[in-house]
């Protein structure tokens, strides 16, 4: 249509669009969201996407990337070190990155496919519940290390509550994905759904605080007690400094999370700030990943253990040598 007639349907300048030869397009003219959308780049403008820009590919290959390279990272630390769980769960979430930042880098080329954009909505909202899922089982281990007497619940028991909890994070934010998908966008159940999965998600982290908490002050009132002259080693010092830093960085990016799609998909003013989502989703969410490198149990517990064991022999026997005694402390300590 020519300028004349567009101005007279009354419509938003937003909604409208001049297109490369002189004429005008409105939103009306196209579906924009969904299954069906049928926009392009030469026939409407970014601004009418569900982001209201464009990904950047630079950025999201650049994290794919980052990630890649964290998962051989941590396959590498939990072959050598054997904590099959800590590593199956670094798997998972690496890989659900990957696979999500591949998606937001081919929004860049098509920013209206539905498909597409649900693929990285589902696996980038969901991979971190996998990261807490390894930092919930280090801990259980880490209270079974220390001094699981003084825990108020068994290492065993803590580990099953918070990963079933976790699980449960998890099943929701899947769910409201896959019927936000079903419903081809029209529905914000899906979206309340996973809502509801990253509000539990961090309830959870925020329970698990206050057990770590009262768990570490009465470890250090017990060592006190006990005249150590040194209350944790300086492995296990960066060993929880690692950790510590993973824990907080994934519950500040729940929040901005849960705060993000409080307005649900279609028009929220929430999710249109690509550099906020590249800071507090990008960024927070590595530093984590690389974080728990250090905050790793192989390297938090392995060589703690082995000093132990060169310390107290067993009586009538020959010391094991360190490739053995390291070996022997990994399988006991393997998660």
């Amino acid at each position: 249509m020519d300028e004349a007639t567009a101005l007279s349907l009354d419509i938003p300048e937003r909604w409208l669009h001049r297109l490369s030869n002189g004429s005008y397009v409105h939103a009306g003219m196209f579906t924009t969201f969904g299954p069906e959308a049928n926009c392009t780049l030469d026939l409407c403008p970014v601004r009418w996407t569900v982001y209201q820009y464009r990904p950047s590919l630079a950025v999201n290959v650049l994290f794919a990337v980052l990630y890649a390279f964290a998962l051989a990272s941590h396959i590498y630390l939990g072959i050598r070190w054997r904590t099959w769980s800590f590593m199956g769960f670094m798997i998972a979430g690496c890989s659900m990155n990957i696979i999500g930042y591949s998606a937001r880098a081919f929004l860049w080329v098509n920013p209206w496919s539905f498909n597409t954009f649900m693929v990285q909505m589902t696996f980038v909202t969901t991979a971190p519940v996998f990261y807490s899922a390894a930092i919930y089982v280090t801990l259980s281990r880490a209270i079974h290390f220390f001094s699981p007497e003084i825990s108020r619940l068994p290492p065993r028991l803590f580990y099953w509550l918070f990963i079933s909890a976790d699980f449960l994070c998890l099943s929701l934010q899947a769910a409201g994905g896959a019927f936000a998908t079903v419903s081809s966008g029209a529905s914000t159940v899906g979206n309340n759904i996973s809502m509801s999965g990253l509000v539990l998600q961090v309830i959870v982290l925020i329970v698990f605080l206050g057990f770590l908490v009262d768990y570490m002050v009465r470890y250090l009132r017990l060592q006190k007690s006990r005249g150590a002259t040194t209350l944790m080693a300086r492995r296990q010092k960066l060993f929880f400094a690692g950790l510590t830093t993973a824990y907080f960085l994934i519950l500040a990016r729940c929040a901005y999370r849960v705060d993000e799609l409080s307005e649900g998909y279609r028009d929220s003013t929430k999710i249109t700030n690509q550099y906020t989502f590249i800071f507090l989703e990008g960024m927070f969410v590595y530093i984590a990943v690389l974080a728990l490198m250090i905050g790793h149990p192989g390297f938090g517990f392995r060589e703690t253990e082995s000093e132990t064991q060169r310390e107290k022999p067993a009586s009538g026997s020959a010391p094991e040598s360190s490739d053995e005694l390291s070996a022997s402390s990994v399988q006991k300590l393997s998660v």
